[in-house]
């Protein structure tokens, strides 16, 4: 056999693993070469070019003509350095001028979920449902009221010391919050919510232990079934993303009218027609309200209508919209049991409508919420459905939440981790007779109580 047959990969591995490395010195260094030439030549792409036609190119071009640029500087200024040192500097001059400086490499890490930054130095991401502090530092405060402003100004808003917060989004959706001195004591700060691309469907759901089958197979009836539903939970433990899951199985011969305070829903259907709220001017005028976009909605000829978050006077109006013959209609509340969801409405309601007496509006509750979901997000950072309850009235007229399916925590493991499995409590739901005739039924053995559960 020939030598050069044996393992070529390993010759080359051998090969490459006898070049010295370099010292940690030379890369810090290194590093410090860059990004002084990054600020330097930044300053003369200002000066000399219209960037602001640069930023519009496509990122290939982009990438090209500012390496020609670069090469040209280098030479005039007799500049040498690595190509590896050139490449680094172009990718920097891109992230600082076009991107958002070191938050690139995190909002392209599909696995993370939201992006926390402390001030200029202190940046941190979830992933998993845990947060870990990064690295990676903004230059400076400057730097980074860089990419805050990179980010508001294309959507026509700013932020400045009479207007020091700020809600926007990124051109893929990312929901972004950012608060600037004074109102915050260390530097900006900025939150990023990321928007995944594909959204997240309920088989994936069912996959992430999220639920069970079963219980899916049940919220996929009543949505069909045309039944009223509010997803309760807490902040990040993911409302929206299960408010989207539920509206896929939304029949696609149905209008589906969408409201929101920051667009994220993304539902795979031919006819939704979605609208988004809009907060003043700098002037304090123009403002669009959740609740003036209801009641637009109800002239809209929608056959559902989705609300992304009630927090205030729309409740009232939603409820209305429930109760007048637009069932099916979905929307979310921020509440930690189902029990808390309804008192929060019903707070709602009197807010929008004082002369109300309270047992009309318990009446409006009763008339127009079907089921109530709860979710979570447990202390080890899964994200569970805790419960799913049916909103009903007895033979005497009290309302009365009957759980049909919960999340029962067992203990926590010696990692840390949630223990505890999801069970039907046994109550047959009132509305079996409904998904039949909407030709959703579902098997009655599904609600036969789980007596060792299943572990998750």
């Amino acid at each position: 056999m020939s030598l050069f047959n044996r393992n070529p990969q390993r010759q080359k591995q051998t090969k490459t693993s006898s070049l010295p490395r370099p010292s940690s010195r030379a890369v810090r260094e290194s590093e410090a070469r860059v990004e002084k030439l990054s600020r330097h030549f930044k300053t003369r792409l200002l000066r000399e070019t219209d960037l602001e036609k640069l930023t519009q190119m496509p990122s290939a071009e982009l990438r090209i003509t500012l390496d020609r640029i670069i090469g040209r500087y280098l030479a005039d200024e007799q500049v040498v350095i690595t190509r590896n040192e050139r490449d680094q500097l172009i990718s920097k001059i891109i992230d600082e001028s076009v991107g958002y400086g070191p938050l690139e490499p995190l909002l392209e890490d599909e696995e993370i979920t939201e992006i926390m930054v402390n001030g200029p130095y202190e940046i941190y991401y979830e992933k998993k449902g845990r947060l870990y502090k990064t690295d990676v530092q903004f230059r400076d405060e400057e730097a980074l009221r860089h990419v805050i402003d990179r980010i508001v100004a294309p959507l026509g808003r700013r932020i400045d010391v009479s207007s020091p917060m700020v809600d926007a989004r990124l051109p893929d959706g990312s929901r972004v919050n950012a608060v600037i001195p004074p109102i915050s004591l260390k530097g900006s700060l900025v939150s990023i919510r990321k928007f995944r691309k594909e959204p997240i469907k309920m088989e994936d759901l069912v996959s992430f232990n999220s639920l069970t089958p079963e219980m899916a197979t049940f919220l996929a009836s009543i949505v069909k079934s045309k039944l009223n539903i509010i997803i309760s939970g807490g902040t990040g433990s993911g409302k929206t993303t299960l408010l989207n899951a539920l509206a896929c199985f939304i029949p696609e011969n149905e209008r589906i009218i969408t409201i929101e305070d920051m667009a994220e829903l993304r539902i795979p259907h031919a006819h939704v027609a979605g609208m988004e709220a809009r907060p003043a001017n700098t002037e304090g005028k123009g403002e669009i309200t959740i609740r003036q976009l209801v009641r637009n909605a109800l002239r809209m000829r929608p056959d559902r209508i989705i609300v992304g978050e009630v927090r205030g006077a729309e409740a009232f109006d939603m409820l209305q919209a429930m109760n007048t013959g637009h069932e099916g209609s979905l929307t979310t509340v921020h509440a930690n049991s189902p029990e808390d969801a309804l008192s929060r409405l019903e707070a709602m309601v009197m807010m929008s409508a004082a002369d109300l007496p309270p047992a009309i509006i318990r009446q409006y509750l009763v008339g127009a919420i079907d089921f109530i979901i709860q979710i979570g997000r447990l202390p080890d950072g899964q994200r569970k459905m805790l419960s799913i309850a049916e909103f009903q009235q007895d033979a005497n007229g009290e309302m009365k939440l009957r759980e049909i399916f919960k999340f029962q925590q067992t203990g926590v493991s010696k990692d840390d981790k949630v223990l505890g499995y999801f069970t039907a409590t046994g109550v047959q739901p009132q509305c079996l007779s409904r998904l039949k005739a909407y030709g959703a039924p579902v098997d009655p053995k599904m609600f036969i109580p789980n007596k060792e559960g299943v572990r998750t």
